[in-house]
């Protein structure tokens, strides 16, 4: 089952948005998206973008709307 959010590089980070994707798959660079930490942003669809690190505030949003928990330091370690 797809998630109801999209990843999207923007501002130096990775975000997410549930923003409608034109293509079904993501954001064409140059496209505005509101983002779940609540920012309007330009995508950055680059190759290096994906390398950026990620938003925290867009993190526990997906994760909230995916009923997900955040993992931990030490529930990582339990693994």
């Amino acid at each position: 089952m797809p998630h109801p959010f999209t990843w999207v590089p923007a501002d130096q980070a990775r975000h997410a948005s549930t923003d409608s994707t034109p293509n079904g798959h993501g954001y064409p660079t140059g496209t505005e998206v509101m983002t779940l930490c609540e920012q309007q942003l330009t995508a950055d669809n680059s190759e290096n973008a994906w390398f950026w690190g990620t938003c925290p505030d867009c993190n526990v949003a997906a994760h909230e709307l995916t009923g997900v928990e955040i993992p931990t330091a030490s529930k990582a370690a339990e693994r």
